[in-house]
């Protein structure tokens, strides 16, 4: 119950994010809608993010997490502040050698993400895209600094601030749109002073946070003796393979985004709304249940109690099918609605709503297997293999690529979103059968009485989906936006309870969500 406590928090605050963010994307599509311009803002924006993902959430967090919690339980405390200091000296140099070479080197990098911008024709957007880019890159300084502070903070089971605090860039970036616009001569310039400015707030409320435990970490503890300290080189040598991993899921992107940008304009755009629209499965469910469990696989393996370990990963692939198939078929059955509902105003017009909806849909094909993969991932992680999730991830990019040269000419934007999904569902499919070909992982009895039983719900959902799909012109209510919010509203109400009162009647209970975390 502790698990889903720890899980539910997380997805809560998570949740609150997600919402900000959307308003964040509703006042962007408003104000900007799926222009030339919005691309190139994206493109700079998915660059810092992208070596955050690589440095610090991904790599490190993956290497850290787990050697902490290691120490943690046996060893004192002045042997985990002395680590804690090290390490944060390490990463905080390592991050501003990058952040200064990428701000010299944006005009290359910038052609590195995004060679379409380069066209004669485009060089307004891409002089854009190297501005933003150089305001942006410092970001990566601040977010890899608040990854070392979550790390420390769940590693001690404070999952509340770490999930927190994404919420800030959220609202900076909604008071950058609104009240810095007429600043810049290119409006479009104040999103990224926003971004800066909630990189530097989610940094300080998570170094405020370690404060007041006791365990700030100090910056003097010597760049030798940092490098020199076995348990700090044990991490370095996690991180190169995991950095390797992660490269694969970022290599991906940025070859996505480069195909992107030689497509019609704005479809970095809708690419980048339909993922907000998956990012909401994704982390309330994936990146939450991820959270708790890697620190608690961790134990379980430092214990050898390969009963716990099974348990665990029971609970969490059980819970993301019973509650990640219902959000597919939204994602897919539901589109339509979504997209019009919450970014169907101002600049942001019909055809806009096709084609992210296009994405939306071809994303939906694969959230099972995103879903799947965090929990999987730490699976290996919480045993310091790193190594087995980065070559079947090696293998899934390539196939990835395949894809996209097959759906891309057929489907344009849309072809990309469908090689991801088709990718994650391989990729989750290769890493199960990893641990079961292992023995890492026994699932326990009762899985095909669990399916047969979750059916019914899948088949409710798509039913009332199909039918309000019929019914609605969603397009249309934009003449009366406060009625198609209710509509949609109303419509979720209706699957959900429509969805869980099926499971009740299929013999679901509370204690199905619960007891395998006990």
């Amino acid at each position: 119950m502790g698990l889903l406590r720890s899980a539910a928090t997380v997805s809560s605050f998570t949740l609150l994010s997600r919402i900000t963010g959307l308003v964040r994307d509703v006042l962007i599509a408003r104000a900007f809608g799926a222009g030339p311009l919005t691309d190139a803002f994206w493109v700079a924006f998915r660059i810092p993010n992208l070596l955050r993902r690589l440095f610090a959430e991904g790599a490190f967090s993956q290497a850290f997490v787990p050697i902490l919690g290691e120490l943690r339980s046996k060893s004192g405390q002045d042997e985990v502040r002395r680590l804690l200091d090290r390490v944060a000296l390490l990463l905080t140099l390592a991050v501003m050698l990058v952040t200064l070479i990428g701000i010299v080197a944006a005009p290359w990098v910038v052609s590195l993400m995004a060679s379409g911008l380069r066209a004669a024709s485009r060089q307004t957007e891409f002089e854009a895209a190297v501005w933003m880019t150089r305001m942006m890159f410092p970001y990566i300084v601040c977010m890899s600094l608040v990854a070392f502070a979550s790390g420390v903070l769940n590693t001690w089971s404070r999952y509340a601030i770490p999930a927190f605090t994404p919420i800030l860039l959220n609202l900076s970036m909604i008071g950058a749109s609104l009240f810095l616009v007429a600043w810049f001569d290119t409006p479009i310039y104040a999103l990224a002073v926003g971004v800066m400015a909630g990189g530097v707030l989610q940094l300080a409320v998570q170094w405020v946070a370690l404060a007041r435990m006791g365990l700030l970490p100090r910056l003097n503890a010597g760049l030798g003796a940092s490098r020199r300290d076995p348990v700090v080189r044990r991490i370095l040598r996690q991180m190169l393979p995991a950095i390797v991993g992660v490269s694969v899921a970022q290599i991906s992107l940025l070859i996505n985004t480069n195909i992107a940008t030689w497509l019609q304009p704005g479809s970095v755009t809708w690419l980048s709304f339909a993922d907000r629209l998956m990012e909401f499965p994704t982390a309330l469910l994936g990146v939450a249940l991820g959270t708790v469990l890697l620190p608690s696989l961790s134990r379980a393996y430092a214990q050898d109690d390969s009963a716990a370990y099974n348990r665990l990963l029971d609970w969490g692939l059980r819970l993301v099918l019973l509650l990640g198939l219902p959000a597919a078929l939204g994602l897919a059955l539901c589109s339509d609605a979504l997209v019009a509902t919450l970014f169907n105003y101002g600049a942001f017009g019909a055809a806009d709503v096709a084609q992210t909806r296009l994405a939306v849909m071809a994303y939906a094909v694969g959230l099972i297997g995103l879903l799947a993969i965090k929990i999987l991932a730490p699976a290996f992680y919480a045993r310091q293999d790193i190594r087995t999730p980065v070559k079947v991830a090696a293998l899934c990019l390539v196939v990835t690529q395949l894809l996209n040269a097959a759906f891309v000419p057929w489907l344009a934007h849309a072809g990309l979103a469908l090689s991801i999904g088709l990718g994650a569902m391989l990729n989750a499919g290769l890493l199960t059968y990893t641990l079961r070909r292992r023995g890492i992982y026994q699932p326990g009895r009762g899985w095909s009485r669990f399916l047969l039983r979750a059916l019914p719900g899948q088949l409710a959902v798509a039913a009332i989906l199909l039918a309000a799909d019929r019914h609605f012109d969603w397009i249309a209510l934009g003449s009366t936006p406060g009625l198609r919010v209710l509509c949609l509203a109303g419509l979720l109400a209706t699957v959900i309870l429509a969805y869980f009162a099926t499971l009740g009647v299929c013999g679901f209970r509370p204690s199905d969500f619960t007891r395998r975390a006990a």
